[in-house]
């Protein structure tokens, strides 16, 4: 038998571009001599993340519909066909026994041009509320992965299985890191920690804030990881000379950081969501109102309405000293929240999306 060949499309986040070769890497355990190709946007992060997870990748010349009246709308058009010409090309040429989709830009050409060949194809969609995308291609995929419930308003229920989104392997045992982590960030082990995420690029609002506050968490006697962002290190390193302020542009061992961590401030995009509920502290979201269909609202809400985490909206952010200060008093409060968000952790997300890409190509 000849081996499996598996295209997988996703990208211009880590929120797709993670999934994506997280579920390459478990299709490469079960089967071993498959080949894989993944398909992303030309000038996006995932032309260099691919790679550099060992996979190859083709790139498509393809953007999104921005949401305002602008000069770079007028291109779209000619960007949709020769990314669906390519997509094509690409196809006929790999032949993949099925073609995964974790969202971004390329997924919709590449999957579009899969079902038009009957092509078995599998969405996974990691938000409480989908895409453009992925809502046009639900309705010829084979397979739609979810992580939420609530989603028969936008997709066909009989195609959809609830799976998770895939998190680190590594974030499943922190609880067993805490000591190794205090000695990592070298921390006053009687202090309280407090981890800040804005995303790998960083979040503005997020920063002016813990800025605007560090006067009263030095009050609060506690100790910031602050992870900044790629944006924005410039700006804000400067407060590493603070004592009790460590900034980073980035984390690269998110399992300690989350080990660490007694709360943590974070936005609320999916990948982000579904990590946070495995790791099991409590959580204040502040969501960004700058992302497609305000999803990242959406998915906060999704925990703070069965009590796993406070929402604060940009909006409120006034009332950020008032809502930080009445849960570190309170441990009742904190254990619940932890209790509650980590009682919605799929931790077997990955395993369960291969299952179906494996019903799908048996």
């Amino acid at each position: 038998m000849k081996p499996y060949k598996f295209i997988i499309s996703g990208g211009g986040t880590g929120g797709h571009i993670y999934p994506a070769i997280a579920i390459a890497n478990e299709l490469k355990l079960r089967y071993p001599d498959a080949k894989f190709l993944f398909v992303g946007a030309k000038d996006k992060m995932e032309m260099e993340k691919v790679p550099q997870a060992g996979f190859e990748i083709k790139g498509l010349w393809i953007s999104g519909i921005q949401r305002k009246l602008t000069f770079k709308n007028l291109s779209f058009p000619f960007k949709l066909i020769s990314s669906l010409w390519k997509a094509n090309s690409i196809i006929n040429k790999f032949k993949p026994n099925a073609v995964i989709g974790t969202g971004g830009f390329a997924s919709g050409p590449t999957l579009m041009m899969a079902n038009r060949k009957g092509i078995p194809t599998l969405v996974q969609e990691q938000n409480s509320y989908p895409g453009i995308t992925n809502k046009l291609l639900s309705k010829k995929a084979s397979k739609i992965c979810v992580a939420y419930d609530n989603l028969e308003r936008f997709f066909p229920s009989e195609k959809i299985v609830k799976t998770g989104n895939p998190v680190r392997q590594d974030l499943l045992s922190i609880h067993t890191k805490t000591e190794e982590a205090k000695t990592f960030f070298k921390f006053d082990e009687k202090k309280k920690t407090i981890l800040v995420l804005g995303g790998s690029l960083g979040a503005r609002r997020i920063n002016q804030l813990i800025e605007s506050q560090l006067e009263f968490f030095k009050n609060q006697e506690v100790q910031l990881v602050w992870q900044c962002g790629k944006l924005y290190v410039d700006e804000y390193k400067k407060y590493n000379d603070l004592e009790n302020v460590q900034v980073h542009q980035f984390l690269n061992r998110m399992d300690l950081a989350y080990a660490a961590a007694d709360v943590i401030i974070s936005r609320a995009g999916a990948s982000s969501v579904s990590e946070l509920c495995i790791v099991g502290k409590p959580t204040i979201f502040i969501p960004s109102p700058n992302v497609a269909e305000d999803h990242q609202t959406k998915n906060a809400k999704s925990v703070a309405d069965k009590h796993g985490a406070i929402l604060l909206k940009e909006s409120e952010l006034d009332t950020f000293s008032i809502v930080f200060e009445t849960l570190m008093k309170d441990k009742g409060k904190q254990e619940n929240l932890s209790e509650n968000i980590n009682e919605l952790a799929l931790p077997n997300a990955t395993n369960n999306i291969v299952n179906e890409i494996e019903k799908l190509i048996k």
